[in-house]
């Protein structure tokens, strides 16, 4: 039987368990439901047939955990941060999932790339992290605190798909002149191939092991916010529709790379790698697993 969000039997035992139905989810369970994995998910407040389920990072009450079913595979979408989170995770979902046969699950968790501090160079999953990090700290410890060390994280970049995209992000960290000269490369992947990612570590899971999830391109923010500002003045369509503000607007933007460009040296865009500050290697994850980004470049 296929679960879709669990509005079937509650309680039966699922392939796999996602806690918090988010954004991701919108790709992650169109996906399921096409290869047949029986699955069930969880939001807040249950909306969509999800099962209702709020973790509470400071409760040693594991009552909300028996709502939710046995899974071979728990997904954890939402940020855990600091010491004590995850254990109380764990420990929950066992006190209320430890009978019969089943082995203990294996666990997945978003983490994020921003652990990774170098300021310039190359990073990868072997570089030197910043353990302090709150979200570091919480996947060290469930990789430490799950049964048999059977947690992994996908440590995921930028997230865009449908109507997140990046060029909206640029109003809010792109303030200023100065705000713009300090950006330096962009990392990103596409809510389709977060989905295969988990997909593919669901069926080929790797314990004890962080992820770099990205779509493998290194973005030049000057470059992105020349090219958005010149598509955004272009003749027809949302261009047409544009406010003499967002105009104007878009206009500084471009003034503002070319200036940068001829302060700083630069030639033409995109920057050279080394020109832009820290860059991630994700190929590791996708040749591991056999299988590629399929969204091809950010536009």
């Amino acid at each position: 039987m296929l679960v879709t969000e669990p509005q079937s039997e509650q309680g039966a035992a699922v392939s796999l368990l996602i806690l918090g139905a988010g954004w991701t989810s919108t790709f992650l369970l169109p996906l399921l439901r096409r290869e047949g994995i029986e699955h069930a998910a969880t939001t807040t407040n249950g909306r969509d047939g999800t099962i209702p389920f709020k973790f509470d990072p400071l409760s040693d009450d594991a009552s909300a955990f028996a709502a939710l079913p046995a899974a071979r595979t728990v997904l954890i979408t939402f940020p855990l941060e600091g010491e004590g989170a995850a254990a109380r995770l764990v420990r929950g979902y066992a006190a209320t999932h430890d009978g019969g046969d089943a082995a203990p699950p294996n666990y997945i968790l978003f983490g994020a790339t921003s652990i990774w501090t170098g300021a310039d160079g190359w990073q990868d999953e072997g570089s030197p992290y910043d353990a302090g990090d709150a979200r570091a700290a919480a996947e060290d410890e469930l990789m430490r605190c799950a049964p048999g060390g059977a947690a992994a994280v996908l440590s995921l970049a930028g997230l865009y798909g449908g109507a997140r995209q990046p060029r909206d992000w640029v109003r809010r960290v792109v303030r200023s002149k100065e705000g713009l000269r300090a950006k330096g490369a962009l990392h990103v992947v596409h809510g389709e191939d977060v989905a295969r990612a988990v997909l593919a570590l669901h069926r080929a899971f790797t314990p004890r092991r962080r992820w770099i999830l990205c779509d493998m391109h290194v973005y030049d923010w000057w470059d992105l916010v020349q090219d958005w500002a010149v598509q955004a003045l272009g003749a027809g369509g949302a261009a047409a529709a544009a406010s003499d503000e967002e105009r104007a607007r878009q206009d500084e933007m471009l003034a503002w790379v070319g200036e940068l460009m001829a302060e700083e040296g630069v030639r033409a865009l995109p920057r050279d790698a080394s020109s832009v500050g820290r860059r991630l290697d994700g190929r590791a994850f996708w040749k591991h697993m056999g299988i590629w980004p399929t969204q091809g470049r950010m536009r």
